[in-house]
Formats: C-alpha cells, sequence, structure tokens
C-alpha cells in the first residue's frame, strides 16, 4: 500500500522538518530522488526542458560519482541538487555516526563534481533519526514532502499514480518522483501527464 498524503499529524511531530511551500501561493516543488541515472534521469530533463518547468533532484553520491556528465546536465539545465546520502542509506538501521559520514560523503561528491554545495537534504525512504536529523539542520534543511507518486511502487498502476499524484497537488506541494532503475518502466508512463496536469491547472514549478 502506499499512502500518497502524508497526514497532518506526522507533519506535526516532526515540526524542524520541511513539508510543504507557502499554500498561498499555486506554486508546487517537484523533487526526484536516487538519480542520476541514465535513460532515465534525461528523460525526465527531457519532459522537464518542454514545459519549461524546474525541479530539485535529490542526488545519490554514488551515482553521482558513476555519472558525472549527466548530475552536470541537471544543473546546466538550470535544475537544484539535494543531499540524498552517498549509498541510500536507511537512518533507523544505520548507526548515526555512519549516517552523517555517508552524507558528508555525498556533500564533498557534490561538491567535487559540480562546483557547489548543497542546501537541501532529504533521507532516503523519508527514515532518519532525530539525533541525525538535529546533526544535519546545522547546515541543511531536512526536506520532506506532502505528494508521494508512489512510482517505486511494484504493480501499481500508471492510472493510480496519476490519480492520486492530481488529486492531492495543491498549493505549495512537495512532490516526489523518483529518477532511479525501478521506475524506469512506469515514469514514461506517469510523468508526462503530471506535468501536463500541473500546467493544465495553472501550477508553477519552483525551486526550494
Amino acid at each position: 500500500m502506499v499512502f500518497h498524503g502524508v497526514p497532518r499529524l506526522i507533519q506535526r511531530l516532526f515540526p524542524n522538518r520541511v513539508w510543504e511551500g507557502d499554500p498561498d501561493t499555486q506554486s508546487v516543488f517537484l523533487t526526484f530522488d536516487d538519480g542520476p541515472v541514465p535513460g532515465i534521469t534525461d528523460f525526465v530533463l527531457n519532459e522537464l526542458d518542454k514545459r519549461g518547468q524546474k525541479a530539485t533532484f535529490f542526488t545519490v553520491g554514488d551515482n553521482v560519482c558513476k555519472n558525472p556528465s549527466l548530475a552536470r546536465e541537471v544543473i546546466q539545465a538550470g535544475h537544484q541538487v539535494g543531499n540524498h546520502t552517498h549509498n541510500h542509506l536507511n537512518g533507523w538501521k544505520t548507526d548515526t555516526e555512519s549516517y552523517l559520514s555517508n552524507f558528508e560523503k555525498a556533500e564533498k561528491t557534490v561538491e567535487d563534481i559540480l562546483g557547489q554545495k548543497t542546501r537541501f537534504f532529504r533521507p532516503p525512504y523519508g527514515l532518519i533519526t532525530s539525533t541525525q536529523a538535529s546533526a544535519i539542520r546545522k547546515t541543511h534543511q531536512v526536506i520532506m514532502w506532502s505528494v508521494l507518486s508512489g512510482d517505486y511502487r511494484k504493480g501499481i498502476s500508471p492510472e493510480r499514480v496519476i490519480e492520486q499524484s492530481c488529486k492531492i497537488t495543491q498549493n505549495g506541494s512537495v512532490v516526489v518522483f523518483h529518477d532511479q532503475e525501478k521506475t524506469a518502466e512506469l515514469l514514461p508512463k506517469v510523468l508526462p501527464h503530471y506535468l501536463d496536469f500541473l500546467l493544465s491547472e495553472g501550477f508553477k514549478t519552483q525551486l526550494l
């Protein structure tokens, strides 16, 4: 089962994490996790470019190492890069020292390859301990989401992803898709429809 939205109770339990943007502005914040991955990230970049839309890519450091030119394309296209750890770690299953070291490794990778520091961090799976989050918040905003597309879910239909993502999108939504191997088949079936929905409803896309 995929919970496409995040209950307000959960958001209130973790007020120091960013769940959504300004509800008074007709804008959404598109985000893509786990790349860059050839054949998928470039597809996303092309679809965004067709519509003049912008997004934040929460990159895995190891994937930046493997695909540096593709990572540079993200920046050159005017998009934003955030930190998603170096090896896509589950914070609940990783001790704090190892987790923060992996976070720093990803940060150094982005700085070395892309020539810039990141300001935003998203924990893989959305799972991070309070201690880990407190340490990371000293330098980064911890970005969560209010709309989870579910594109990574095995067996989910394109129709459900499109329907649910459109249904709960509202002013200030932080929307998550994934540019990774698991979404290679589904993403081309859903992303163009969702991006067209944003245009048709008058939503602008903003960087974080």
